[in-house]
């Protein structure tokens, strides 16, 4: 401790400075901090007294290297015209505006001031009107708007065009739906060029069609999407994360949880066989020539045409109607073993015998927490001691396979 406050003592070496909750209201005398503080890059001014912008341009102006200003829970007055030249902080990279009442119509006012600012957070702030930001905002990278309740998803378009936006935070936002009408089925949309991240948890979105939407971002890799009411239409927590990873395409991530490809393979497979008789009502044919899918099925299931492209149309064996669990197709209790991971201890898991070698590895991969690598099952029955059979084929059930009660599942990866 002694250590530490001797190195804060040195205010012309600091570089990072907090005095949240410190009932700061104004600057000091003009020219104070910068022949003081001169070092600084981040400045932490949250809740605290501080009662117009100006207050907060007045300070910044005088740290030439400024890169992280947060000025959240304080409730400021913004200028209502154009910021001025004086109020540019030139190296500002990240600017947190949490709980400060500010409007969107301000922000774009104050953003001139903010030339190569790259992340903005402007959660809890009762915006529910965007503008389109014109000549302003053009290097973000990351927005957060959470906890602001916007009119409804299409407010999304205005801010659709900022070139550089890879991460969109929209937690609790009263987002309904989600589209992107200026791209057709299968195809891509010019809005959100650089989306990667998008987080849509805690909303208002009951229609699938707003996932089959997401496909058309070109550089979307991850997702957030927990508690939204589409999500209690599956009650398998299962097979709804497999819809939504074969709805969208270049998805990697789903819910913080990474997607290897094996699972993608499983994903998209069974997607494929679900639907497949709906294909088949809807005007779909093994014939290519006579496959002419309704519009409405394209539009509830818009990658149905790239996935028969990618693994073939579903065949007629693969449709046929799941029996019921019967005498004839009873839970297995089989034990999980991983004999190449002695610190593995084995688990016991009840399959039905219907279920496929595929899903079982989606199973596995969450069970067994297995990083992102190709899975290889093989099993041990009690009626062939020292005899291993590889279950090779993803497609087919554990029945094909003459598993029964008792017999041990070896997972190596």
């Amino acid at each position: 401790m002694d250590s530490v406050a001797e190195q804060q003592r040195q205010l012309n070496q600091l570089v990072d400075i907090s005095v949240c909750e410190c009932a700061v209201s104004h600057a000091v005398q003009k020219e104070e901090i910068s022949r003081t503080c001169a070092n600084i890059r981040h400045i932490n001014l949250s809740k605290n007294l501080i009662s117009s912008w100006e207050t907060v341009t007045a300070i910044a102006s005088e740290v030439q290297n400024l890169e992280t200003l947060n000025v959240s829970g304080n409730k400021m007055k913004f200028p209502s015209t154009s910021t001025s030249v004086s109020s540019v902080v030139s190296k500002l990279r990240v600017l947190a505006l949490n709980q400060t009442a500010i409007t969107w119509t301000e922000v774009l006012l104050c953003a001139p001031g903010w030339p190569r600012l790259e992340e903005l957070y402007l959660t809890s702030n009762n915006i529910t009107v965007l503008e389109r930001p014109d000549n302003v905002l053009q290097t973000l990278k990351l927005l957060d708007l959470s906890d602001n309740q916007l009119l409804d998803g299409n407010q999304l378009h205005l801010i659709a065009h900022l070139p550089r936006l890879e991460q969109l935070i929209l937690r609790n936002s009263g987002i309904a739906s989600i589209d992107f009408p200026d791209a057709g089925f299968g195809c891509k949309t010019k809005m959100f060029p650089s989306l990667k991240h998008l987080a849509i948890n805690d909303n208002k979105i009951s229609q699938w069609s707003s996932i089959n939407e997401l496909d058309k971002l070109p550089s979307l890799r991850s997702l957030q999407c927990h508690n939204n009411p589409f999500m209690d239409t599956e009650k398998n927590p299962e097979t709804l994360r497999q819809l939504i990873i074969a709805k969208i395409s270049q998805l990697e991530v789903l819910n913080k949880s990474e997607i290897p490809p094996a699972e993608r393979k499983g994903a998209e497979l069974d997607y494929r066989k679900i639907f497949g008789n709906d294909w088949l009502a809807a005007g779909g044919n093994w014939n290519p020539e006579k496959n002419n899918p309704s519009e409405e099925f394209l539009a509830a299931h818009p990658r149905y045409p790239l996935l028969c492209l990618k693994y073939g149309a579903p065949e007629e064996g693969e449709l046929k109607a799941q029996q019921p669990l019967t005498l004839k197709n009873q839970l297995l209790t089989l034990t999980i073993k991983c004999p190449e991971k002695p610190e593995q201890k084995p688990v016991q898991k009840k399959l039905p015998e219907s279920m496929t070698i595929q899903r079982v590895k989606g199973l596995l991969y969450r069970l067994l927490k297995i990083p992102g690598s190709e899975l290889k099952l093989s099993y041990e029955s009690s009626k062939l001691e020292g005899k291993e059979v590889e279950l090779d084929n993803d497609l087919k059930p554990l029945q094909f396979y003459s598993i029964e009660n008792g017999d041990c599942v070896l997972v190596r990866w």
